[in-house]
């Protein structure tokens, strides 16, 4: 397998080659309108380091090459496969077409909502955050199979979308690799 550090992968493009041989987990991640750049980076090296099969980027957010998306990533985009949707319902309705049996989980506070730690994830999963005020669309968590959130002990109401995004994928992959061996 090959790993790179921050430094190689500043100075590296995407190999398809190489890319289509790495092996991945079936989490596929998608990007409700979410307009920081630098979370959008952080995502894609979330997506990296849990060897997510691809990234959707959906509607207002900002897509590679983005100086500070490239910053933020150090460059996981040029290894992380994505694609742009106008809207987030366009890449569920691709992704259900496209992915047998694929669970969608928004990751959003709502009344709908179960603690992360107490769902059954399965794979194949698409977990969706949203945009960093107004979280995921309605329209969106209406079209979810499952919406996860993270208890809040504190005074703040919400944490930062990688942030929540990274917690909930830990999980997932833990769920589903415990499980299965």
């Amino acid at each position: 397998m090959i790993k790179l550090g921050a430094k190689d992968l500043r100075t590296t493009k995407g190999d398809p080659q190489i890319i289509n041989k790495l092996p991945k987990n079936p989490i596929y991640i998608i990007v409700d309108n979410v307009l920081d750049t630098y979370n959008v980076g952080a995502i894609f090296r979330l997506a990296d380091a849990t060897a997510c099969r691809k990234v959707f980027i959906c509607g207002q957010t900002e897509t590679p090459p983005h100086t500070r998306i490239k910053k933020a990533s150090i460059n996981t985009t040029e290894w992380v496969k994505w694609e742009y949707c106008e809207t987030t319902i366009e890449a569920i309705k691709k992704l259900r077409k496209d992915v047998k049996g694929i669970q969608i989980v928004s990751v959003e506070l709502d009344k709908k909502a179960v603690p992360y730690d107490k769902f059954e994830y399965k794979f194949p999963i698409a977990l969706i955050v949203g945009h960093e005020s107004e979280g995921v669309a309605k329209d969106v968590i209406d079209a979810s199979d499952a919406v996860v959130d993270l208890p809040m002990f504190g005074v703040n109401k919400s944490l930062n979308v990688m942030v929540s995004l990274g917690i909930v994928l830990y999980q997932v992959i833990e769920n589903n690799f415990t499980k299965n061996n």
